[in-house]
């Protein structure tokens, strides 16, 4: 399983510095979807790394790879500005409780 995951082609983005995210999410909030496109492929290692402590419990990783991603979408669209946090640090929290949802979600509906 992790195995295809660390084989899938991940785009190799530069992290960005703070100033970068902060300025990319400005532009974002704005409407530019190029600024938030480039938010969220610089930010896919994060998801990448997030979902390895979920390996080896019976979950597909590509799924929860998707799914985190969506956390990492959402992330973007409800971060604040005006707090005083960097964005991968309010991202792991909504990456990290999107995938918890899900598998929540995937247990309510195998009973």
């Amino acid at each position: 399983m992790a195995g295809r995951l660390s084989e899938m082609n991940l785009p190799r983005f530069p992290l960005l510095t703070n100033e970068e995210a902060q300025a990319l999410l400005l532009q974002a909030k704005t409407g530019d979807e190029a600024a938030r496109e480039r938010l969220i492929n610089c930010n896919l290692r994060l998801v990448f790394n997030l979902i390895q402590r979920f390996a080896g419990r019976g979950y597909e990783m590509e799924d929860l790879f998707q799914i985190g991603t969506i956390g990492l979408m959402k992330a973007i669209g409800t971060y604040r500005l005006d707090k005083k946090i960097k964005l991968a640090t309010y991202a792991s929290r909504c990456i990290e409780n999107e995938i918890l949802m899900h598998i929540r979600r995937e247990r309510y509906l195998k009973v």
